[in-house]
């Protein structure tokens, strides 16, 4: 399980995330939600170390995240920024296989190697496994990325907008296979999101925040509602249901 404990980050003089505890349940997808400058992106970097808490401490599973060491965080933890930026001239073969070093330590075994095959195949990237990333769409990009990320095998991940980039067959697809890999591997899932209806069509879990704070939390019944989304987004937005899941129609 992932815990925050009273937990805030400052930049300057603005309060990113504002005194926020909470308790993530293990297993599934919960995603996060609210809108721009909610403290969304913030709060998955605090939890996965990539900033520093000004107050406050995340603990995974019983590991306090400050003081884990990398090694051993990085077997428990994976994280996909919306940012990936990559200086070096790498393949998607040899960006996948990077997903391994926290076994490997940069020798790989045909251990590692069967995990990258997996990986590959399973985001469809066989044909490009030779291909550079800078000769990719950013669709192609983003999928390399996360298979780097289903190669770390780690029981958590935690994923930033992960969607950013994707035509809608393959952010359906992207959702498909982070439900495939909650419910039939076992891992807890943790996306910011901004598209509400992958929110609701896809999560176990909603933690919604609004100015930096967890404003609502619950279930996607919970959650997909007008007066509580009218709270979070402040604008009436439309609550239908198809197939028993609740989709929202706004138009400005």
């Amino acid at each position: 399980m992932i815990k925050a404990e009273s937990l805030s980050k400052r930049y300057g003089d603005t309060l990113v995330v504002d005194d926020v505890t909470l308790a993530l349940p293990k297993g599934g997808i919960t995603s996060i939600i609210g809108p721009n400058g909610a403290g969304k992106s913030t709060l998955l970097s605090l939890m996965a170390r990539l900033v520093g808490a000004d107050v406050g401490r995340v603990m995974v599973d019983g590991l306090d995240v400050a003081t884990t060491a990398s090694d051993v965080l990085a077997r428990r933890l994976a994280i996909l920024r919306q940012d990936n930026h990559m200086t070096a001239r790498l393949t998607v073969r040899d960006l996948v296989t990077f997903g391994r070093y926290p076994y490997s330590r940069g020798r790989p075994t045909e251990d590692d190697a069967a995990h990258v095959a997996r990986a590959l195949k399973h985001m469809g990237l066989d044909d490009l496994s030779r291909r550079y990333l800078d000769e990719l769409s950013g669709g192609q990009r983003q999928r390399a990325f996360v298979a780097m990320v289903l190669c770390q095998d780690t029981d958590y991940v935690l994923l930033d907008e992960p969607l950013n980039n994707l035509d809608m067959k393959h952010a359906a697809s992207m959702m498909q296979l982070w439900r495939e890999a909650a419910r039939k591997l076992g891992k807890t899932v943790v996306v910011v999101l901004h598209d509400i209806n992958f929110a609701a069509w896809y999560s176990d879990y909603i933690v919604a925040m609004r100015e930096g704070r967890v404003c609502r939390q619950g279930s996607p019944e919970d959650i997909i509602q007008a007066p509580v989304l009218r709270d979070i987004y402040e604008m009436d937005i439309d609550v239908r249901e198809i197939d028993g899941k609740r989709i929202c129609l706004f138009y400005g």
